[in-house]
């Protein structure tokens, strides 16, 4: 089984929203070899959490985020997901929000709280222009999708060199 989950999150019909799903068109279409998972999410987080259950060493989440910069940039981030286990439900849910609506730090919670999340984490977003309805993605959010691709092969190599990370202990559903 792979040992590296590219999930690849975003609305396909609202424009640079579709990053996501284009970039996991792409790596489909250049058909990696290299161990690596690639799935696409849409925006029903608590799918991904459920695949993450599988156990996987590591996970890529490829989605477009607002951080404020101009369209089209590319943002790599490997985020510090807290512990909530503990916590009071309503806590909880507060923090989780509706999780049928994929934001990468929501579906990191929830897969951290049932003991889901594997050991290496990382996202790579791109600054869209638009999420208004449409299909296309802007020219800077299209020409990122290339570079995104080759960043995602680089990590899961990398990932794939140095294999001594034990999977996450998986546990019954």
């Amino acid at each position: 089984m792979p040992n590296v989950l590219v999930a690849c999150m975003g609305n396909a019909i609202r424009g640079d929203d579709g990053f996501g799903p284009a970039v996991a068109r792409r790596l489909e279409a250049i058909a990696r070899s290299d161990g690596a998972d690639v799935a696409e999410f849409g925006i029903a987080g608590i799918d991904l959490v459920q695949r993450l259950m599988d156990g996987y060493e590591g996970v890529i989440l490829v989605d477009a985020i607002d951080h404020g910069k101009p369209a089209g940039t590319v943002v790599e981030l490997e985020p510090d997901v807290p512990d909530v286990r503990g916590l009071p439900w309503e806590t909880l849910q507060g923090i989780l929000g509706d999780l049928h609506e994929t934001k990468p730090a929501r579906v990191l919670l929830m897969a951290r709280s049932l003991g889901y999340l594997p050991p290496r984490v990382r996202i790579i977003g791109c600054q869209p222009l638009t999420t208004d309805a449409g299909t296309e993605l802007s020219p800077a959010v299209a020409t990122a999708v290339e570079e995104v691709v080759d960043r995602v092969g680089a990590i899961v190599r990398s990932w794939q060199g140095s294999r001594n990370v034990p999977v996450t202990e998986r546990q019954p559903r």
